[in-house]
């Protein structure tokens, strides 16, 4: 059994430089890869390109990685309750690539699954779909969306064990899984690390083929983007 653990999140992001392009699982504040964006922000790399649906919000997640100008472009479905990529957005301080939510995730999947590029009728029509490649396919149009190349993909799983098996849970599954194994690197941290065979089969996500490198995290903080309660 290949065993793919690393000690902790220093030795995961071994290899990581600037100028790179990271995908980051995650939907909103929900099942981001919190210890490896720390890291990243600790080991202060810059000129980055992230892909993910979005960038947290100001003071974490990728908020913090934004408050530092580490981030030359980002790639998302939307700004979010992140007011500092808002801002600089609009000042043109940072390259932003605003794409149809399902064609994020397909990008993630077509490079996950070894496709070069994937049709899809999001965003034909519209300024989405300007300078692309555009076909036709039984009388309707779709429009050619080359699928994502990152260096790393930094991933957020409930539990893992030693070969690389996942467990996601509850809408932390969101984008973590389709960006497994769609980066030259996957760095998977968990918060509970077992041993192979601990795991039921029978639940495992994604096995341990699409996982380069695995550890155990600490110190979740799982903040909620935006509280809702009912009142009394």
């Amino acid at each position: 059994m290949i065993r793919k653990t690393v000690a902790n999140v220093e030795d995961a992001l071994q290899g990581v430089e600037n100028g790179m392009t990271f995908m980051l699982g995650g939907f909103g504040l929900s099942g981001i890869p919190e210890n490896a964006i720390s890291e990243l922000v600790r080991l202060n790399v810059k000129n980055l390109t992230c892909i993910s649906n979005n960038a947290g919000v100001d003071d974490f997640g990728l908020g913090l990685l934004l408050q530092k100008k580490q981030i030359d472009k980002m790639v998302s479905s939307y700004v979010g309750e992140n007011d500092e990529f808002e801002r600089q957005m609009l000042s043109e301080e940072l390259d932003v690539e605003l794409i149809p939510q399902g064609t994020l995730a397909a990008r993630c999947q077509a490079a996950q699954q070894g496709y070069p590029a994937m049709y899809t009728p999001a965003g034909y029509g519209t300024e989405v779909s300007q300078f692309k490649e555009t076909r036709e396919f039984d009388g309707k149009m779709y429009v050619l969306e080359k699928a994502f190349k990152a260096d790393f993909a930094f991933i957020k799983a409930w539990k893992g064990d030693k070969a690389g098996n996942l467990i996601f849970k509850g809408t932390a599954r969101n984008f973590n899984p389709l960006m497994c194994g769609a980066a030259k690197i996957t760095v998977v941290e968990v918060e509970e690390l077992v041993e192979p065979g601990e795991l039921d089969p029978n639940q495992i996500h994604i096995p341990g083929i699409f996982v380069q490198r695995i550890f155990e995290g600490k110190n979740y903080e799982k903040r909620i983007e935006k509280r809702t309660v009912r009142k009394k």
